[in-house]
């Protein structure tokens, strides 16, 4: 008769961990890929920059502001819906300045802005997808709560569109866009900003669908 060969009990509980494991791997990794929630997108609004340096530019800021400005230090990363940093993204962002202003010509005249904030600024994420910007805190202005726009243009993604918001700020929730959005949705962007009238900063990610 063939002989019969006996599995050590140590080992069959090995061979059963492992192949608990196993199955259960997959359903953990789904968990974890599942875990971040896309960024709510948002209206682009009537002042989307008419016109962009061939080269990035980071610094909005160009001398002393004017109106209710402060500058702003402005930096964060754009991951996918599974948190893994996104490389190459271009990111946009576009706002009033301290007189409520935007650098486009349906937004007044010239004269009326001021000459030392650009208003607008690009840059692409590197291998973190992180970004940063040096611009200013955003200001209210008739009808809005303050507010940056925001444009992400990635490689196999749809591009994002959407507004960050400032925390604590009571036009929030007179806001009709801010207003709008699910409690849980307005999480997603509203930024806390740290700091004093001379300078302040903020962190905001931005997580691609």
């Amino acid at each position: 008769m063939p002989a019969t060969y006996r599995t050590p009990r140590r080992h069959f509980l090995l061979y059963a961990g492992a192949a608990a494991a196993a199955l259960a791997a997959p359903a953990s990794a789904l968990r974890a890929q599942t875990a971040l929630t896309p960024t709510p997108a948002s209206t682009e609004g009537p002042f989307y920059p008419e016109a962009y340096t061939s080269e990035p530019m980071t610094q909005l800021v160009r001398g002393a502001l004017l109106g209710e400005a402060v500058p702003l230090a402005l930096q964060g990363r754009v991951l996918d819906r599974f948190g893994k940093p996104v490389e190459g993204a271009r990111v946009e962002i576009w706002l009033a300045d301290g007189l409520g202003r935007y650098t486009h010509s349906r937004d007044g005249e010239p004269k009326d802005r001021d000459p030392n904030f650009t208003g607008f600024g690009w840059m692409k994420t590197g291998a973190e997808g992180s970004y940063a910007f040096s611009t200013i805190r955003p200001v209210p202005y008739s009808g809005r709560t303050p507010h940056i726009h925001f444009a992400v243009i990635a490689p196999r993604a749809a591009r994002l569109v959407t507004q960050m918001y400032v925390d604590g700020v009571a036009q929030n929730e007179r806001d009709y866009l801010y207003t709008r959005m699910a409690r849980a949705q307005r999480a997603l962007v509203t930024a806390k900003l740290e700091g004093d009238a001379k300078g302040q900063k903020a962190r905001f990610d931005l997580v691609l669908g």
